[in-house]
């Protein structure tokens, strides 16, 4: 299954559209005088009716991807997130 996420950078939170709310990975930028700093993954969500299909670990496993593209160091501080760290 193909999943679509989106980056909103402003809203600083990564999601993947569903029939009723979106699926959601939020973070939070960290600032630093060292550049480029840090990244925390501070929550996830996905609704009940798309939960056990992968997407959550889509959306951290793609946040995750874009901060070290970006040279984040990454932090989480969502249980879910975390476990990906390990």
């Amino acid at each position: 299954m193909q999943i679509a996420i989106e980056h909103h950078r402003k809203e600083q939170r990564f999601s993947v559209p569903t029939d009723s709310e979106p699926a959601v990975l939020e973070y939070r930028l960290l600032t630093s005088t060292s550049e480029p700093g840090s990244v925390d993954f501070t929550y996830t969500y996905v609704p009940a009716a798309y939960r056990g299909q992968g997407i959550a670990e889509a959306l951290v496993r793609h946040g995750l991807k874009w901060a070290k593209d970006e040279g984040y160091e990454v932090q989480a501080s969502c249980w879910y997130a975390a476990k990906f760290l390990r």
